[in-house]
C-alpha cells in the first residue's frame, strides 16, 4: 500500500466514509507494544470480604454502618440482614478465569487504537488510568469526533459487578467487552470479523494471541476473552479505607470519622444506595429496607432514580433510572452522574439538600409519607465531612500500578 493511497484512505474515514473493505491496519502513531515485564493478573486483590461477585460488607444491619473501634480500625464483616453463600450468583462475572497470558493481551488490546475504525480511538481513550480509568470529561468524543451521550465510568473492581454501563444492559463483563468497539460513535466497529482480519494483520498479535489460546487465531470470542480478562483483573484495594479495615496502622481524622458516621447513617442515607464493599449498589433486587421498602422487590438491576431532572431526557434503565456507581476513587473520576452535570462532589451534595426534584418515578427514599420530595438535611460541616470521607477511598497505588498502564510507550 503506497503512502499517498494510506492518506487517502484515512481522509475518506475522516469524512465519516467508513468502509470495512480497505485495509486500514497501518494507520497508526502509536508504535508496538513494550512487554519486556512480567506481571501477575491472575489473582486480584479484592478488598476484605469482596468476593467476585457484588456483597454488603461492613455493614452493621442493628447499628447502620460499620463498628469504629477505638484506636480506629474497622472491627468485623457484617452482612446486611441476609447471608450470601459462594454460589449464590450465577452471572459469569463470577467465573472469568483470568490468565496471566491472556491478561496482558487483553492489556494490549484495551490500549490499541487499532480496535477502532480508522485507528484514532482505544478502550483506553475514554479510561484512563490516572483518573481510576474514567477520563475527566461530561462526555467524550467518539471516533469521528462526535460526542457521546453519557460519561464514561470509571473501572472499579468490576468482576464484583453484574450490572454494567449507566443502564445496567450488560450483566458481563464479556457481554460489555466489545460494545464500546461495535459503537458507531464511540469506536466504529461494526464489524467484528474485520476486526478479527485486521488484529489477525497486525505483527505483534500473533505471538500474543498464541501465548494465550495455544495457537495465534483471531476472533471476535478470544478478543472478546482476552479484554475481559484484563478488565476483570483491574482491581482497587489500597485505600486508607482498605487499609484501615484491614487493620494496618492508619487511622481516620475526626472529620473523617464524623463523615464515615454520617455516610452510613439513617440522615445522610448514602449507604443504602452505596453499599458493601464495593460502595455501589447490589446486584439484583435492590431493596436495602428488606422487603416493601425502597424498590419494594423491584428488579432495578441497581439502579435508581436520584430526582436529577422532573421529566428525564434521558431513560436509562428506564424513567431516568441510572446505575448506582462505586464510590472508590470517586475523588478522582468526576464530573459526576451519567451526563457529567456536576463537576465536584459538593455539587453532587448540594443536589441531595436542594436540587432533587419530584420527579413521578424518584426513588421512595427521598419521598416523605405524603409522597412529597424529601431532601437531606446536611450542613456545610456535614457535607465537607463525606468528602472527607470519601478521600479515604481514593486508591494512589491503583493509578500508578504498571500492569494497568499502557504498553505502547513513545
Amino acid at each position: 500500500m503506497t503512502k499517498t493511497f494510506k492518506l487517502i484512505l484515512f481522509a475518506f474515514f475522516a469524512a465519516g466514509i467508513t468502509s470495512c473493505t480497505d485495509d486500514v491496519t497501518e494507520i497508526t502513531d502509536q508504535g508496538v507494544p513494550v512487554l519486556d515485564e512480567s506481571f501477575e493478573y491472575q489473582n486480584p486483590q479484592l478488598p476484605v470480604g469482596l468476593a467476585a461477585a457484588s456483597n454488603f460488607i461492613n455493614f452493621d444491619p442493628e447499628l447502620g454502618g460499620p463498628i469504629l473501634i477505638d484506636n480506629g480500625t474497622v472491627g468485623g464483616v457484617f452482612v446486611n440482614g441476609n447471608t450470601i453463600l459462594p454460589g449464590s450468583f450465577s452471572d459469569i462475572n463470577r467465573f472469568v478465569k483470568i490468565t496471566n497470558e491472556g491478561a496482558k493481551l487483553g492489556r494490549v488490546l484495551f490500549y490499541d487504537k487499532k480496535l477502532s475504525l480508522n485507528n484514532t480511538i482505544a478502550c483506553a481513550s475514554c479510561h484512563h488510568q490516572d483518573k481510576a480509568f474514567a477520563d475527566g470529561l461530561a462526555v467524550n468524543p467518539g471516533f469521528e469526533g462526535r460526542q457521546t451521550a453519557r460519561n464514561s465510568m470509571a473501572i472499579l473492581n468490576p468482576i464484583t459487578q453484574n450490572n454494567l454501563f449507566w443502564d445496567s444492559r450488560s450483566q458481563s463483563i464479556h457481554d460489555l467487552s466489545l460494545r464500546p468497539v461495535q459503537n458507531h460513535i464511540e469506536m466504529g466497529m461494526e464489524d467484528v470479523e474485520f476486526l478479527s482480519k485486521k488484529l489477525s494483520e497486525t505483527s505483534y498479535y500473533t505471538p500474543l494471541f498464541k501465548e494465550a489460546f495455544g495457537d495465534s487465531q483471531v476472533t471476535p470470542d478470544r478478543i472478546s476473552e482476552a479484554l475481559s480478562q484484563f478488565i476483570a483483573s483491574i482491581t482497587t484495594s489500597q485505600s486508607k479505607f482498605d487499609k484501615l479495615a484491614r487493620g494496618e496502622g492508619v487511622a481516620f481524622t475526626e472529620l473523617e470519622k464524623m463523615g464515615m458516621n454520617l455516610f452510613f447513617s439513617a440522615k445522610a442515607k448514602c449507604s443504602t444506595c452505596h453499599a458493601g464493599g464495593n460502595f455501589s449498589a447490589p446486584d439484583g433486587i435492590f431493596d436495602p429496607y428488606g422487603g416493601g421498602g425502597s424498590a419494594g422487590g423491584e428488579d432495578l438491576r441497581g439502579t435508581a432514580n436520584i430526582g436529577l431532572d422532573l421529566i428525564p431526557a434521558d431513560a436509562g434503565l428506564g424513567q431516568g433510572k441510572f446505575k448506582i456507581p462505586s464510590l472508590r476513587n470517586i475523588t478522582l473520576t468526576g464530573p459526576y452522574m451519567h451526563d457529567g452535570r456536576f463537576k465536584t462532589l459538593e455539587e453532587v451534595l448540594d443536589h441531595y439538600t436542594n436540587g432533587i426534584k419530584a420527579t413521578a418515578s424518584l426513588d421512595p427514599k427521598f419521598k416523605d409519607e405524603a409522597g412529597r420530595v424529601k431532601p437531606l438535611s446536611l450542613s456545610p460541616l456535614e457535607k465537607k465531612a463525606i468528602v472527607a470521607f470519601l478521600g479515604t477511598l481514593q486508591d494512589d497505588s491503583f493509578t500508578k500500578d504498571p500492569k494497568f498502564s499502557t504498553p505502547f510507550k513513545k
